[in-house]
C-alpha cells in the first residue's frame, strides 16, 4: 500500500473521529443550554432550596378561577404538558415538587370520579371521570404516580390496597402521599407527584399513558398555563 493511500486512510478516520466528537459536543451543549431553559433552572433552584422559593409553590386544594379540577398537592408546578427533557421525548402531565422528603406531602383527588389501582401497581392510581367537565360527551381519566418511596414501598392510602377497581372518590379526598419512586429500585426521581390526563380508548378503558397523543392538555382543566408550547418557561401560577 502507497504511502499517499495510507494518509488518504489516516485522514478520512481522522474526520470520522472530529465529526464524532462535534456530535457528542453538540448533543452535550444542548443538554447543558437548550434544555435547560429557564423554567427548568427554576426547577432545580426550588429543589436545591425550597425554602427560598415558596413563591412558586401553589397549594394543594387551590382552584383557578371556575377550573373544574383542584390543585392535587401542594408545590411548584415545575414540568408541564409537552416539555422535552431529550430529543423525541414530550411530558406527557406535569410534575408538581413538594421540597419535602419522600412521604410528607399529601395527594388529594383532583375530582370526582372512580379509582382503580392495578394489582402490580405500587406507585400509581388511576381515576375515571364519566363526564369530562369540559366535554361532557365523553369519558377521561386522571394518572397519579411516584406515590412510593425510592424501593417501591407505596405511599397510597391503605384505603386502596393493589387490586382495587372502581371505588368512588370525591374532589379532596386524601389518596396518598408524594414520593421518589422512579420504577426502578435505587434509583430514585426527585420528590413530586406526576399528574396527567388520559383519553378513554372508546370502549371503557384507558389508554398508554406514556405517549403524549394519548394525554389532554391540562390548562383548561385547571386554569393555568401548563402547555409547553404556550408557555415555554415560566412557573404556572394561579392569577
Amino acid at each position: 500500500m502507497s504511502f499517499r493511500i495510507k494518509l488518504k486512510k489516516y485522514w478520512v478516520f481522522g474526520l470520522l473521529v472530529v465529526i464524532i466528537l462535534i456530535l457528542i459536543g453538540g448533543y452535550g451543549l444542548y443538554r447543558e443550554y437548550f434544555a435547560q431553559n429557564a423554567r427548568t433552572r427554576k426547577v432545580i433552584a426550588f429543589i436545591r432550596n425550597p425554602e427560598a422559593n415558596q413563591e412558586w409553590v401553589t397549594p394543594a386544594l387551590t382552584r383557578c378561577g371556575e377550573a373544574p379540577f383542584l390543585m392535587p398537592t401542594t408545590g411548584m408546578i415545575g414540568f408541564i404538558w409537552n416539555d422535552s427533557f431529550r430529543l423525541g421525548h414530550h411530558h406527557q402531565g406535569i410534575d408538581i415538587f413538594a421540597g419535602q422528603q419522600v412521604g410528607q406531602m399529601p395527594v388529594y383527588a383532583a375530582y370526582d370520579g372512580y379509582l382503580t389501582r392495578l394489582s402490580d401497581w405500587k406507585s400509581s392510581v388511576i381515576i375515571r371521570i364519566p363526564s369530562d367537565p369540559l366535554a361532557l360527551d365523553r369519558q377521561i381519566w386522571i394518572y397519579y404516580t411516584h406515590l412510593a418511596d425510592a424501593e417501591g414501598n407505596a405511599l397510597i392510602s391503605n384505603v386502596y390496597p393493589p387490586g382495587t377497581g372502581e371505588v368512588f372518590v370525591a374532589a379532596g379526598t386524601l389518596l396518598g402521599f408524594q414520593g421518589n419512586y422512579s420504577g426502578n429500585p435505587g434509583n430514585p426521581t426527585g420528590v413530586h407527584l406526576h399528574f396527567s390526563i388520559v383519553k378513554d380508548d372508546g370502549r371503557g378503558q384507558f389508554l398508554n399513558e406514556l405517549e403524549i397523543m394519548n394525554t389532554l392538555d391540562p390548562s383548561p382543566y385547571f386554569g393555568l398555563a401548563l402547555n409547553a408550547d404556550e408557555n415555554p418557561e415560566e412557573i404556572p401560577l394561579c392569577k
